[in-house]
């Protein structure tokens, strides 16, 4: 795969979608997890959303529950979870693995192009990737990174 917009991933309603529908916009993706010590940052990606979608910028949720179980609910458990608790309104995706033999995709390629500090592996939830409206994986951020501080980084590529 040569660019991000050639991969599919399947919503959390189980539509199959190209994410070549998001071309010409900037992207900020992030595995997640409804149990992890992170996952009120649920709520700083939302009021992101609220503020950037209509500038052109998508916030894509791939659950995954490869890190402390902290995933463990089916999709809709976590779709209601989401909406219920943080009023989530970003597009959501089925869980997925984001490392080892069964990782998705669209992880590999994503981390292929920007590596973690101590080499490609995800190491935790809440990990995001920026991508800018050509495409192109421009940063990759810790799950420490709070949606306040990529928010600015947001505003570089818009």
């Amino acid at each position: 795969m040569a660019s991000i917009y050639d991969f599919k991933a399947t919503t959390i309603t189980g539509e199959e979608v190209g994410l070549d529908k998001y071309k010409g916009k900037v992207l900020l993706i992030v595995n997640t997890a409804t149990g992890c010590g992170f996952t009120p940052q649920y709520e700083g990606l939302e009021e992101l959303y609220k503020e950037y979608k209509d500038k052109g910028v998508e916030i894509l949720d791939f659950p995954c529950n490869q890190f402390g179980h902290q995933a463990p609910g089916s999709n809709e458990e976590i779709a209601s979870f989401c909406k219920l608790k943080y009023d989530v309104s970003f597009p959501q995706f089925a869980k997925i693995d984001v490392n080892g033999e069964n990782e998705h995709p669209l992880y590999k390629f994503l981390k292929s192009k920007k590596g973690g500090v101590f080499g490609k592996a995800i190491k935790w939830n809440f990990t995001k990737f920026l991508v800018d409206k050509e495409g192109n994986v421009i940063e990759r951020f810790a799950p420490i990174a709070t949606p306040e501080y990529i928010g600015e980084k947001l505003k570089e590529l818009l």
